[in-house]
């Protein structure tokens, strides 16, 4: 289906409670989106077919999380009924990490939505456990732990608003370190860890991969330059292939031990030489430099 015989772009923001769903929606108001936030999933087909009747292009988020009942019994069917009425209906699932979730509700003094008279680590995990399912089906992960409320924003609009205006694909390099967890918006994953580490050389422990010291170090093995050049090699077939299907955005993890180091230097690289082959918009992150 073209884009002109489309009735609307949807954005449904879903997610752990904390993990800054309220931050999503209104980057997608602020951007000319109509936000609406906990609409029962049963309106939810209804709304839209009122809104198609009036033939207009609507650009739409809306939250839907655990706060719904009967979210999970239905989700499945009336997205598919959404999809089948024209409409563009993307996931983007929010999460974070159980003890940033408890500290945010601390902080604010919010009452857990499944928890309201206790029982906080519990009813994060309950939640977590009951929203798999919409997690699973999502087109978007992002995990907010390490992230504002302005970073959030960022990632909002680079992975659904500009890309949607601009209908090409966007490529996201990202660094991290394994001991710190696998990043889950990760679409392509590299470990890097077979390279020399720079952390057991004393005057570049304390330094990272942005330093021009701890580049030279690790771009002096000859591995690093292969395995750069190899992977260079694998992303010009791969990323035309990705656009062909259609999709928007892909994340590609560089990981080593600690995220400091090597997995740095190598996405530094990698950014560097994508900018001068790759004509769609590019992204660099650092997730776990201290």
């Amino acid at each position: 289906m073209s884009e002109s015989q489309k009735s609307g772009y949807v954005i449904v923001v879903s997610g752990l409670s904390g993990s800054g769903k309220s931050a999503a929606l209104k980057a997608f108001e602020d951007n000319g989106f109509l936000a609406i936030d906990n609409l029962p999933i049963q309106l939810f087909a209804k709304f839209l077919a009122l809104r198609k009747e009036s033939g207009d292009f609507i650009r739409m988020a809306v939250g839907m999380d655990a706060r719904e009942a009967e979210l999970l019994d239905y989700f499945e069917d009336v997205f598919s009924t959404v999809r089948g009425m024209g409409y563009e209906l993307k996931i983007l699932f929010l999460e974070a990490e159980d003890q940033i979730l408890v500290k945010r509700f601390s902080e604010t003094r919010r009452t857990h939505p499944l928890a309201p008279d206790g029982g906080l680590a519990q009813a994060i995990r309950t939640e977590r456990e009951r929203l798999a399912p919409l997690r699973e089906a999502a087109d978007c992960i992002i995990d907010t732990s390490a992230l504002n409320s302005a970073r959030l924003k960022g990632m909002v609009l680079e992975r659904f608003v500009q890309i949607h205006d601009r209908r090409s694909l966007a490529v996201e390099v990202l660094s991290f370190g394994f001991k710190n967890g696998l990043p889950p918006e990760a679409d392509l994953m590299v470990d890097v860890r077979f390279l020399p580490n720079p952390f057991y050389v004393d005057k570049l422990r304390a330094l990272d991969g942005r330093d021009e010291r701890v580049r030279d170090y690790v771009m002096a093995h000859e591995e690093a330059q292969t395995f750069l050049a190899k992977l260079m090699d694998m992303l010009l077939f791969l990323l035309p292939l990705y656009q062909v299907e259609g999709k928007s955005y892909l994340t590609i993890a560089i990981g080593c031990t600690g995220g400091q180091h090597r997995s740095v230097t190598l996405a530094e690289n990698l950014f560097e030489r994508l900018k001068t082959s790759f004509a769609g918009s590019l992204m660099l992150r650092h997730r776990d430099i201290r």
